[in-house]
Parts: C-alpha cells; sequence; structure tokens
C-alpha cells in the first residue's frame, strides 16, 4: 500500500459509492476522504458492491482502505 522508510503508516477503511462505475466509486472514495485526511499515499480496493433494481446495477460500491503516512 504505502511506501515508507521510516515511522508509521495509518490505514482507515471507507467505502465509496457511485452511481456511475466502480472505477469511479474508488474516485468518489480518495476524493471525499482527502479531503480531511492529508497525505494518502496509497489505496487498496477490498471488495466491491453493487445496489440493484429491476435487473440493473443502481448503485457501484467500492471499499477502499487508504494510507497516509503519521506524522
Amino acid at each position: 500500500m504505502a511506501h515508507i522508510n521510516d515511522g508509521a503508516v495509518k490505514v482507515i477503511e471507507i467505502i465509496g459509492i457511485s452511481s456511475k462505475s466502480f472505477d469511479d466509486a474508488v474516485q468518489q472514495a480518495l476524493l471525499k476522504a482527502s479531503a480531511s485526511v492529508k497525505g494518502i499515499t496509497g489505496l487498496e480496493v477490498v471488495k466491491h458492491m453493487a445496489s440493484v433494481s429491476d435487473n440493473k446495477i443502481t448503485t457501484y460500491k467500492v471499499q477502499v482502505k487508504l494510507a497516509f503516512p503519521v506524522l
């Protein structure tokens, strides 16, 4: 995930949501998290999920781990 030479990395887990695609859900997660978490250095998509209605995907969701250095 995150690469540092010395120190520590904190990892948080969030869910990104999009009506467009799984890729957009990842972007949404990163965009929203970066508003309050500074210095994000990596992410890992843990799980893909979706809401379905009338045999169509209505909402794309991704469970994401985000890493950032502890200062």
